[in-house]
């Protein structure tokens, strides 16, 4: 009985040491799946012209340096930085300053710019006039519902002596009220989602469609040629950035990512691919 109790208990030590082997060579294998000897993935966020096709361009150049990019296309402004921020996402690639700095400041999120890429400079549209001149009094002004963009807009319309803001706002900030002069009495439409402007454009209504960079892109419109009036490029402060949960920014990945999309590769796909209508930032 002695002997017998004491096989059982050999028994049962060889098969606990076994399950042991098991489990330390599974986790081995797992680790080995997570990272070691692979590329690490870095999941983006993005809208698709031109980001997605500039993250694409990015991909193998990114493998070289270790890391896969997996893209995830959002058409809806409203959803990348709410992914990003709970952690669904690595980063995300559709948004300049203005609206992320918007972004933060109302909803709280934890995020921060890693890393500016290029300036998609808005357009004014119409197909009704061929000059600014021929703008009847109390012509109706179409923008998006996107705040950060109005002060732009009205930057646009004041250069070209249509109204006059406030004096002491500053522009990127600056709302319909605070237009002090409007000699052609314009009226502001300011209550549709911006990737609505392009039918609002093609079905001629209002009389000028004021239409972010990538949705006139994806629509077939080119902003260098189609737009009546084009936002200079010139200390702009709409550049369109990386953005990354705070803390992020200076992580190997993130910093692979920005050196690849600033190399001279990507610069000169941006350049080449949109002829002006979308211009390099690298800052």
């Amino acid at each position: 009985m002695k002997k017998f109790l004491q096989t059982i208990i050999l028994l049962a030590l060889v098969f606990s040491l076994a399950a042991c082997g098991a489990s330390k060579d599974e986790g081995a294998a797992d680790k080995s799946k997570n990272g070691e000897g692979e590329a690490v993935t870095i999941k983006i966020g993005a809208t698709p012209v031109p980001h997605v096709e500039i993250l694409e361009e990015a991909k193998p150049l990114l493998k070289e340096k270790g890391f896969d990019l997996e893209i995830e296309e959002f058409t809806d402004y409203a959803l990348p930085n709410m992914a990003l921020n709970e952690g669904e996402l690595d980063a995300n690639f559709f948004q300049h300053i203005p609206y992320l700095n918007k972004e933060i400041d109302e909803k709280g999120y934890d995020l921060v710019n890693a890393g500016g890429i290029h300036i998609e400079p808005i357009g004014l549209y119409t197909k009704k006039y061929k000059s600014i001149d021929e703008l009847p009094k109390g012509a109706t002004v179409i923008m998006s519902n996107s705040v950060a963009d109005h002060g732009r807009v009205l930057a646009m319309l004041e250069k070209e002596g249509l109204i006059k803001i406030k004096e002491g706002i500053e522009k990127v900030s600056a709302t319909t009220d605070d237009i002090v002069e409007n000699e052609k009495d314009l009226q502001f439409q300011t209550d549709l989602d911006a990737a609505l402007l392009t039918k609002i454009y093609e079905g001629e209504e209002g009389d000028l469609v004021a239409i972010n960079g990538n949705y006139a892109l994806d629509a077939g419109l080119n902003p260098s040629k189609d737009a009546l009036i084009i936002e200079s490029p010139e200390n702009n402060p709409y550049v369109n950035v990386i953005a990354v949960p705070k803390g992020e920014e200076n992580s190997e990945a993130i910093k692979a990512l920005l050196e690849v999309l600033h190399s001279d590769e990507i610069t000169k796909f941006i350049e080449e691919k949109y002829n002006g209508s979308v211009i390099p930032a690298n800052e």
